[in-house]
């Protein structure tokens, strides 16, 4: 058996008659079934000229047959290069040309303005809907089920994804088939993943967490999953009484306790609610525990490395916390400028070092190079700590870190401190532009429906709680905080809110 990850999850997957995926529509696919039509798409792909090396970019609503696609594009050898649906055309034209793929799949109503632009990048572009329907399924179904799945070597590209691009240019993060088996076996060994699971797949299925984490554990076990196209609150809570574990990002459980139907009859089935993409509050980490009698289990993963470190199954879960290590992954905490390894408790930059770390920036070599220590670590540009324990705490991203007077402010640190406010849901601190101090401390809050807390009542709160160069210089009340599609806050747009906030007015 070879590296690739079809194989490594799913080679004897054509006869297994166990059922793979329930849809939305009540209908059901087999591992065989599924096997099935990832061959007819691998066929396709290969009379199509797709093989060892070639990108295929899908930009794609979530359906099964999405999901066979990507199974299509492993089996042939080639990279898969999954792209936010909310892109616009502007937008994926920077991927398009940068990633040069073969053949592009798109919703047959940007085939137009997709199409213009692949014509340019030299590739050719077929379509795929919401509903499992387009020209590359025409086209598939007239091909043969078998395909003998190429082989591919430990470090050959199974993946590309790109990055958010909040800092700067987008970078495409090459991910290898070592890379993405050696999580999805790590993962389930960690979480205890059987046949017998079935998991609540309300995830997008264009970034790592719906299609590594979700998708590629639930095949590595060969577990069941209930396939839903969106996140929708009382149909999850309706299928807990079916099904046992929850992958989700924060918002999924902010929700749920926002519904009067959760409870600890509700999650009675369940044994497992993981949570990440993005910080989860401690304070709902509480309010879940208490409502249903589960512990959220918190890990930490990023594009570059897949999962990192994961709370126990067995054992505390500590709110704020990440976890230790999955095995076989290195983490340690360095000074940010020189990169000298710090000690216990230490708040530093997190560094990984391990089979899950990726390959590099695809085209991108001299980033790839400033991004690595000498000895192999990926510096995540995560600021973080690492407790006697080994538990790992993440502070904040290293350009989240605010230089104030002199001092260096990490925003979790505050905003643990206004999140446990009364009256406070949320908060974000974000250093802007201050004449007198370099960067002016500034907390964007969400209240609490129907609270009336204000300015003056946070500040007062935090008076006795942080040191003085800590503390917000102002407290802007906000609706919500903007996030990205998978709830992480974008502190970016905060910053460019409040730009102008400390100008000196003329």
């Amino acid at each position: 058996m070879t590296w690739n990850l079809f194989d490594r999850l799913l080679a004897s997957a054509a006869s297994d008659q166990s059922i793979c995926i329930e849809n939305d529509d009540g209908t059901a696919l087999s591992y065989a079934e599924l096997a099935a039509l990832s061959g007819r798409f691998a066929n396709l792909l290969a009379k199509l000229g797709v093989g060892p090396g070639h990108r295929v970019a899908c930009k794609v609503e979530k359906s099964v047959e999405a999901i066979a696609l990507y199974l299509a594009t492993l089996r042939a050898g080639a990279v898969y290069l999954p792209l936010n649906t909310a892109y616009t055309p502007a937008e994926s034209e920077y991927f398009i040309r940068d990633a040069q793929p073969t053949l592009i799949v798109c919703d047959p109503k940007e085939k137009a303005a997709l199409g213009a632009i692949t014509d340019k990048a030299g590739g050719r572009i077929e379509t795929l809907d919401q509903d499992g329907k387009g020209s590359v399924v025409d086209a598939a179904a007239a091909c043969p089920s078998e395909f003998e799945t190429v082989a591919r070597a430990k470090d050959d590209l199974a993946a590309i994804l790109y990055t958010s691009g909040t800092t700067g240019r987008s970078k495409g993060a090459m991910l290898t088939h070592g890379n993405l088996v050696s999580n999805a076996l790590t993962l389930v060994e960690q979480w205890r993943y059987t046949s017998d699971d079935v998991l609540i797949h309300a995830l997008p299925v264009y970034h790592i967490h719906g299609l590594f984490v979700a998708g590629n554990v639930t095949f590595a076990a060969r577990a069941r999953m209930i396939f839903m196209q969106k996140f929708d609150a009382e149909r999850i809570l309706s299928a807990m009484a079916r099904a046992t574990v929850l992958m989700g990002v924060p918002t999924f459980y902010v929700r749920l306790l926002q519904s009067p139907n959760l409870s600890r009859a509700s999650t009675a089935h369940m044994r497992l609610f993981v949570a990440g993409s993005a910080p989860l509050l401690a304070e709902t980490h509480r309010e879940w525990h208490d409502r249903t009698g589960h512990e959220i289990l918190e890990r930490y993963g990023m594009t570059e490395t897949g999962m990192i470190t994961s709370n126990p199954y067995e054992g505390p879960r500590i709110p704020g916390s990440v976890g230790r290590p999955l095995p076989g992954v290195e983490v340690r905490i360095a000074d940010p400028e020189t990169g000298t390894p710090l000690g216990v408790d230490e708040v530093g930059m997190i560094e990984v070092k391990g089979p899950n770390v990726f390959a590099g920036y695809w085209q991108m070599p001299e980033k790839t190079a400033a991004e690595f220590r000498a000895d192999g670590f990926f510096i995540t540009g995560d600021l973080g700590k690492i407790g006697r324990d080994s538990t790992v705490q993440i502070v904040g991203r290293g350009k989240d870190l605010i230089i104030s007077g002199g001092f260096n402010v990490y925003p979790k640190e505050i905003e643990t401190e206004i999140d446990a406010i009364p009256g406070v849901t949320e908060s974000a601190v974000v250093g802007v532009p201050h004449a007198d101090f370099g960067e002016g401390v500034t907390a964007a809050v969400v209240r609490t429906p129907g609270a009336s807390i204000d300015e003056r009542a946070i500040l007062n709160a935090l008076s006795g709680r942080l040191a003085k160069f800590k503390q917000p210089k102002r407290v802007i009340f906000v609706d919500q905080l903007p996030r990205n599609t998978m709830g992480k806050v974008q502190k970016n747009l905060l910053r460019e809110r409040f730009a102008d906030l400390y100008a000196v007015k003329a």
